[in-house]
């Protein structure tokens, strides 16, 4: 190889390189975000913060965000916001519980009217912004008041519980053991290599897609360094878990939304839609895209997953009282744009709000071990929030 053809190579790598940084700013930002949030807790704290049980610990406290989070993307990237999320997940939550404790209900049944439920207050809040017109900054604000007060209602002002251990294995069971080993989990381990195999497979195929139809792919070196840092993320993730108690329910079960969730967002015509809801109203409509529908289904989504969400904080905590749900709509919006979801509409991912729910969780997580003054939680997650925006803003301004 020539001089100039290796110096022309050395041009196309540093350029690909480049626009990836610009085209992925907020998500290498908050990635380094996460890495020092959690080197500077493990030095606050001696070293507790990053012990197996605590992270562990930690991924469960994640949970409820997570999948909360899962659902807002979707609203915040057609330019909408959903204030409500906290107090219909409180509520739903609460539903649940009197359905168990006091009337009794097996625990498939329980679920299967809760998602229901879900189901109606997001068709309820969908026909008010879609079809009516009300904005949505309005309508859920409404329902942040209407369901707080119904919470109250269905609870009495009392705590609901507990409930049955088949319904708290949602959130405080594992996954069975083939082989009882000390300190080393068996069946999550397979799970883990599984899920290595399964980016390897994933990343090539999607690889060979795009050079099949003439679209740009990465060089082999950076298409394997990407391989290589998710397959070492997934693997310390999985030592945490394995050397511990293993893969909780509650992650599978997020695993299963993120993906379905992610496969909407990215490979469906209702997906693609809504991004270019958010993108430009305007150009959407004149394309033909039936706004006030996908609108709708976007907050009947949204609801279902409220309803989700509702069930996996239920079974962790147990029982259900009136203070269910209460800021998570502000934790839930701050883990949306930390992860890179613009308030501004068209741009956003599933993945990328799973990794601001851990940010969210891990300042809870570590100022809770380090005794903070809750006046100070909240005063420091309201500087990370206005930091996202922020950072958000810059780099549209940018572009």
């Amino acid at each position: 190889m020539s001089a100039l053809e290796s110096q022309n190579r050395m041009d196309v790598l540093k350029k690909i390189i480049l626009d990836s940084i610009r085209q992925n700013l907020k998500q290498y930002v908050m990635l380094f975000a996460l890495i020092s949030i959690w080197l500077i807790f493990g030095f606050a704290t001696d070293g507790i913060f990053l012990k197996a049980r605590n992270l562990s610990n930690l991924f469960l406290q994640t949970s409820t965000i997570a999948t909360l989070g899962i659902g807002m993307v979707l609203i915040i990237v057609t330019g909408h916001i959903n204030l409500g999320v906290g107090s219909v997940c409180g509520f739903l939550g609460a539903v649940a519980a009197f359905l168990q404790v006091k009337f009794g209900m097996p625990t498939p049944f329980v679920i299967l009217i809760t998602m229901m439920l879900g189901v109606l207050v997001g068709a309820w809040e969908g026909f008010w912004v879609a079809y009516r017109n009300v904005p949505a900054f309005i309508v859920t604000l409404c329902s942040f008041l209407a369901f707080r007060g119904a919470t109250i209602i269905v609870t009495n002002g009392e705590t609901i519980g507990p409930m049955r251990d088949s319904f708290k294995l949602i959130s405080q069971q594992y996954l069975p053991t083939i082989f009882e080993v000390e300190g080393f989990h068996d069946t999550s381990f397979l799970f883990i290599i599984l899920a290595i195999l399964l980016i390897v497979f994933f990343e090539w195929r999607k690889r060979r897609t795009r050079m099949k139809y003439g679209f740009s792919t990465l060089p082999m070196e950076l298409q394997m360094l990407k391989i290589l840092g998710l397959s070492v993320a997934v693997g310390f993730i999985g030592y945490i878990l394995i050397t511990y108690r293993g893969i909780p329910y509650v992650f599978l079960i997020i695993l299963v939304l993120v993906i379905v969730v992610n496969f909407l967002a990215e490979n469906t015509t209702f997906g693609r839609h809504l991004y270019a809801i958010g993108g430009n109203k305007e150009a959407a409509r004149l394309s033909g895209i039936n706004i006030e529908l996908k609108t709708f289904f976007n907050f009947v989504l949204m609801g279902f997953i409220s309803s989700i969400a509702a069930m996996i904080f239920l079974a962790r905590m147990g029982s259900a009282d009136t203070s269910a749900g209460n800021l998570f709509e502000l934790d839930t919006i701050a883990a949306t744009v930390i992860g890179g979801t613009s308030l501004a509409g068209g741009e956003g991912t599933i993945p990328g709000a799973i990794i601001g729910a851990l940010v969210m969780e891990s300042l809870n997580n570590g100022m809770s071990l380090l005794n903070m003054p809750i006046g100070w939680q909240y005063v420091i997650k309201g500087l990370v929030l206005l930091l996202a925006v922020w950072v958000d803003f810059l780099t549209r301004k940018k572009d």
